[in-house]
């Protein structure tokens, strides 16, 4: 009995070591020149199959006690993601997710992304988005949270999240701030996930460590139109001033050619 398990079970040791030989996670957060952003990638096969770029910050209250020690007060830790962060990731047709930890998992964030399809007017549309986050935090470490009362681990969860949403196939790109809330197990304090500078791409990767073509956030069209509308209404108002100087300059030139018929009849006998 026991020498027919032994094959089994080394047939399922080998399995998950190629398993974990084929998926590789990279931190490349050092090839990011701005000292916030971080850069994550998971490949799968020696294939890249998740791309996550992005700045992030986490706004948390926790309590502590007033000066009388009897009365509470709430604090609030301004949480950075850290570079050198430790990550894990997984990649599926429908559904990706991208794990990363840091300062000895005193932190975790965990992104959960789906990818599904609706009917518009002009046929089916496959699209993805952010469906679930979760922040796990660990109010006993005393980088950020100073005299937290009960101090001990916290999971914040978003509700019914549906964020990001970009069409398959495209990379998503943010460069202005977004703001997301996440109800905290401390007695439902909300936990905002501060999220700037973001590329991502969850699904259908066609290049290795290239992102597919950007889908911009709403934010970021408005403020490219807002940029480039003065510049547009600019070239349209020279424009308009070419054409009516061509048209003047043309109207006169015509005018100025036409033989000029007296209108005092006693003058034509001065013609010819």
């Amino acid at each position: 009995m026991a020498g027919g398990r032994l094959p089994g079970l080394l047939f399922l040791l080998h399995a998950a070591a190629r398993l974990a030989a084929e998926q590789e996670v990279e931190n490349l957060s050092g090839l990011s020149p701005n000292p916030e952003k971080d850069i994550f990638v998971v490949r799968e096969n020696r294939t890249t199959c998740l791309m996550a770029e992005f700045a992030a910050k986490f706004i948390v209250p926790y309590d502590v006690w007033a000066s009388n020690y009897v009365d509470l007060i709430t604090e609030q830790a301004d949480i950075p993601l850290s570079r050198g962060a430790e990550m894990k990731g997984k990649c599926g047709t429908n559904e990706s997710e991208l794990e990363i930890s840091w300062l000895e998992q005193a932190y975790t964030l965990k992104l959960f992304f789906l990818k599904e399809g609706h009917n518009t007017s002009r046929g089916p549309e496959a699209f993805w988005r952010l469906s679930r986050i979760q922040f796990i935090y660990d109010t006993n470490e005393r980088t950020y949270f100073k005299d937290a009362v009960s101090p001990g681990k916290h999971t914040a969860s978003s509700h019914r999240l549906s964020a990001l949403v970009t069409p398959a196939g495209k990379s998503y790109e943010c460069q202005a701030q977004q703001t997301i809330s996440l109800i905290s197990s401390d007695h439902q304090k909300s936990v905002q996930l501060l999220l700037s500078e973001v590329r991502l791409q969850p699904f259908d990767i066609t290049a290795d460590f290239v992102f597919s073509e950007e889908h911009k956030c709403p934010v970021d069209q408005r403020e490219q139109l807002e940029e480039t509308l003065p510049l547009i209404l600019g070239l349209i108002l020279g424009l308009v001033i070419v054409i009516t100087l061509c048209v003047y300059h043309i109207h006169h030139k015509l005018t100025a050619n036409q033989v000029q018929i007296p209108r005092d009849r006693s003058q034509y006998k001065h013609m010819g």
